[in-house]
């Protein structure tokens, strides 16, 4: 593999294809993100994916969009990107994130609605995460990090630092980990509109990852008493007076938290409680949280793993699921614990980040809004009107579109593992009679999954499909949607059970003439990245292997990366057990098993999955002899995320597996 790639072929293909989703320099809009509508229902606020040029991450713009006619404004200018808008309850202001001034480093912006004008607001002693408006309209609730916080695994995994800060400190003093002074907090601060004025409302001591105002003189937050990323895993729902600062425990669970929200009232708090491999992805059960007695209840919600909630009313609770291939909305209403469906598809998903999004629309309770999409469609604005869709306006270019809808087909593709248990994932194929080479995609977590993403925003796989390869995405026990009980299977036991899912997954494909046996491939980022490196450890059958941001020593692991809470839960064993699963789950322990040339890939930056991860993998199969190669990217996180690095990704991961396993071949 030559060194520099900017030349090559495959290269300009992925800048290419890149090029014809996010348009640079054009003002096009390629879909829109974290809708929200506004409080009589006819126009929404979003961020709108509107590229300048092919370099850094993707950057959002503010939009405003009339929902009886699609038309799509514009209202912000940047640079970098301007997110996460919010509605003032008069529907005269909305308040919204932007890093214009320091990329990551989000302050709060006003814009108003007539002027299409937007102004700073008071500086507060970090950066911030997310708002939520008062009831009244009068202050906005902001979620703030300390800078040298870290962002979480599906954002990165690096820290965000105030630029240009040196302090006291000269240039070659140390950073320090370990003092209780030296750590970032996450804090809750109250600005104030009138004023242009922000304070801080929790108490030091008290750490913030998620909170949501819980009537008007309180807030409802997932605290833990320690700021490092770790200690999200044992976090508790607490109560947080405004006024006082006074702290009252609400909830203590078993598992970890996510989607928190409270009546407008505040009687009543909701949040959803599951076994978790990372922040910010939680797929599980509603918990019901009676503010006055601290009693819990645990509604039924449709057997489907919940990853988004919001309150209609004091009695209606809103959320969005997965359940199997499907997503799932539906509305709980809590006095008698029971919830109806108001939409299903399997083979069209919401729109989201890492889980599907959706926005409450108007006052009937059951009225939504939301982008869909699915592998061969391009994302589409929908509403949900008293159950009857309506399209108000389609993303992306009929160029794109006509060149995905000649890619391939989608199903999902359901299969019996070794012990009986049913497991299903997607299958891509190219155009043509099986059986074909085949890359198996593996998702991270484990406790995530694989929905139906419109190809045409990814150059990858329409490289792969292009080129002929089918592509396979399995959602192994341990995914999300299949309930709590099913995530916990992989627990205690990765790199176990789920091992044969996906091995059992390739021969149900070879058995049905759709994967070439000779031409299996392997790539995952993460959890997936573990993946990918233990199975060549344990089968032979991959010509080919790219693990992105794996874990390969789970002792390194444990002792280097910023969650170490994660392994021990997930491995349910000690780092001092000399035969336990620290040591017998590592794939480096048996990379002298290893016949599959791997191409290693990290970020430099990574602090979730470290880069000697990777390093200690790679030299292991040198050491063994198998052909490795290694990729590190200086200023990548979890993840290869920005421009022009990941079209270095995307040329270097197709040309290793055109070179090991050609889809060409007779």
């Amino acid at each position: 593999m030559q060194t520099d790639f900017r030349h090559h072929p495959l290269f300009k293909k992925a800048e290419d294809l890149t090029r014809a989703w996010l348009r640079p320099g054009t003002g096009e809009v390629a879909a829109l993100g974290q809708l929200a509508a506004s409080p009589d229902g006819r126009r929404a606020v979003a961020a709108a994916s509107l590229c300048e040029a092919l370099e850094g991450a993707p950057s959002t713009r503010i939009a405003l969009v009339d929902l009886a006619s699609g038309d799509l404004d514009i209202v912000t200018e940047g640079p970098r990107s301007d997110s996460a808008p919010k509605w003032s309850p008069d529907g005269r202001t909305i308040a919204f994130l932007s890093d214009r001034e320091q990329a990551y480093a989000n302050r709060l912006r006003i814009l108003d609605v007539d002027s299409r004008t937007d102004r700073a607001t008071a500086a507060v002693n970090g950066f911030v995460e997310y708002l939520h408006w008062s009831g009244d309209g009068k202050s906005i609730l902001l979620g703030v990090a300390g800078y040298g916080s870290d962002l979480a695994g599906a954002q990165g995994a690096f820290s965000v630092s105030l630029e240009g800060e040196a302090g006291d400190q000269p240039a070659w003093a140390p950073t320090v980990e370990g003092m209780p002074e030296a750590a970032p907090w996450r804090s809750l601060w109250l600005y104030d509109l009138a004023a242009d004025t922000a304070r801080q409302i929790t108490p030091k001591g008290v750490n913030i990852w998620d909170a949501a105002w819980c009537g008007p003189g309180h807030v409802a937050a997932i605290c833990s008493d320690q700021p490092e990323e770790t200690w999200w895993y044992s976090a508790d729902v607490r109560l947080i007076d405004i006024a006082g600062g006074a702290v009252r425990p609400l909830f203590q669970p078993a598992d970890q938290l996510g989607a928190l929200a409270a009546t407008p009232a505040g009687g009543t708090v909701a949040v959803v409680e599951a076994v978790c491999s990372d922040r910010n992805i939680v797929a599980g059960d509603v918990r019901l949280i009676d503010v006055a007695s601290g009693a819990v209840a645990r509604p039924a919600t449709l057997g489907a793993d919940v990853v988004q909630l919001g309150w209609r009313n004091e009695d209606q609770l809103l959320f969005l699921a997965a359940r199997g291939p499907e997503t799932v909305i539906g509305l709980l209403d809590r006095p008698v614990e029971t919830s109806r469906e108001l939409w299903r598809d399997a083979e069209r998903t919401p729109s989201g980040t890492m889980f599907p999004e959706i926005a409450p629309l108007g006052t009937n309770p059951g009225d939504v809004l939301f982008m869909y999409e699915n592998f061969f469609e391009a994302p589409t604005l929908l509403a949900l009107d008293d159950g009857t869709e309506r399209i108000i306006r389609r993303f992306g270019t009929p160029e794109v579109d006509a060149a995905v809808a000649g890619l391939g087909t989608a199903r999902d593709f359901s299969w019996t593992a070794p012990d009986g248990l049913e497991i299903h994932g997607w299958l891509l194929t190219p155009p043509g009679p099986g059986p074909h080479p085949l890359i198996m995609q593996i998702h991270g977590g484990p406790v995530w999954y694989t929905r139906p993403i419109y190809v045409g925003r990814s150059a990858l796989p329409q490289m792969a499909l292009a080129a002929g390869y089918a592509l396979f995405q399995p959602n192994p026990r341990g995914s999300s949607g299949r309930g709590q009980a099913f995530a916990r299977q992989v627990f205690g036991d990765m790199g176990g059970a789920d091992t044969h899912d996906y091995l059992s997954g390739l021969d149900a494909l070879e058995a049905a003439g759709l994967a070439d046996a000779a031409r299996l491939g392997v790539t995952g980022g993460s959890y997936g990245g573990f993946m990918a490196s233990w199975l060549i450890t344990q089968d032979p059958r991959f010509a080919a292997a790219v693990p992105v941001a794996p874990v390969t020593n789970w002792v390194s692991e444990h002792l280097t990366c910023h969650v170490p809470t994660f392994c021990e839960i997930f491995l349910d064993d000690q780092l001092s057990n000399p035969t336990g699963k620290y040591f017998t789950r590592s794939p480096i322990h048996f990379a002298h098993r290893v016949k599959t040339p791997t191409l290693n890939i990290c970020g430099a930056l990574d602090k979730i999955t470290p880069a000697g991860q990777a390093i200690e993998f790679h030299h292991a199969l040198q050491i063994a002899g198998v052909e490795s190669v290694l990729l590190t990217y200086p200023h990548e996180g979890h993840g290869v995320r920005t421009m022009p690095a990941s079209f270095d990704y995307t040329a270097r991961t197709m040309s290793w597996f055109a070179k090991h396993m050609p889809a060409d071949r007779d």
